[in-house]
């Protein structure tokens, strides 16, 4: 081969060669940018799946305050009036059925209570909370009482105090699980609560109304039950002793 055939034969195997580098590099471009492109569409599909969720969740908390179905005695702030609306006091007390300081003060005062709303000098409004079910060994006593209150209170209004009464007299201990529904039951049958009503309990319409008011509750100030406020104004005197809260009330009702 002459020298001419020589160098033309290696410029080939030389022009050759680079054209391959280039190759490999435009496949490698190529594939860097799919990589790219497939990454910005994992993104997007990730993304998009996220506020799918988001809208689905937003959508289920909706569905959720939705079915917060309210007693039909219920007023707006989340309590179950009971008396005249006209009365002179207004009454509010906050109560949770677990709390032993709860009972401590129904067994003081109910019995004033009950004369006081009678007599048309007090509306009394209940606000029963469900805040303390983790002292009730994971039955959620608060919750199934106060829903068992709210369930009276929306189909036998008139049995609510006697139901009231009864549950505090039966309160049982912190940290035990509490009555069981049966038990709950057979004591509103005992107050005066018909039979379908307390059959009721366990439909637990009412516990996403429970729910709701207590979260309310708790964003308006309170701190703890038992609470108990005259005309917007809490009472701070004796809670745990018969007569000073009715001095209290009818102080307010000569104002």
């Amino acid at each position: 081969m002459s020298m001419q055939a020589r160098t033309k034969s290696r410029e080939l195997r030389d022009a050759r060669a680079a054209a391959g580098r280039r190759q490999k590099k435009r496949n490698r471009a190529i594939a860097a940018g799919g990589g790219v492109i497939i990454g910005c569409l994992l993104i997007a599909i990730v993304v998009s799946l996220i506020n799918a969720a988001g809208s689905e969740g937003s959508r289920i908390t909706a569905a959720s305050q939705d079915k917060a179905v309210a007693p039909a005695i219920a007023t707006a702030a989340g309590a179950l009036a009971v008396g005249d609306a006209a009365a002179p006091v207004k009454l509010e007390v906050y109560l949770d059925y677990m709390c032993p300081f709860c009972g401590r003060f129904e067994q003081a005062n109910s019995t004033e209570l009950d004369r006081l709303v009678a007599d048309g000098t007090v509306r009394l409004e209940l606000y029963p909370l469900a805040f303390l079910d983790r002292m009730s060994s994971g039955s959620k006593y608060s919750t199934r009482t106060a829903n068992a209150i709210a369930t009276v209170a929306d189909r036998a209004p008139g049995a609510l105090p006697a139901f009231n009464t009864a549950l505090f007299a039966h309160q049982p201990a912190e940290g035990s699980s509490g009555l069981s529904d049966d038990e709950i039951a057979a004591l509103a049958r005992n107050a005066g609560v018909p039979q379908d009503v307390a059959d009721a309990f366990t439909d637990r319409l009412f516990q996403p109304w429970v729910e709701t008011s207590t979260a309310a509750v708790f964003e308006t100030g309170i701190e703890g039950t038992p609470t108990v406020k005259i005309n917007g104004e809490v009472f701070t005197g004796d809670l745990y002793t018969a007569g000073p809260l009715t001095a209290a009330v009818t102080a307010a009702k000569g104002k």
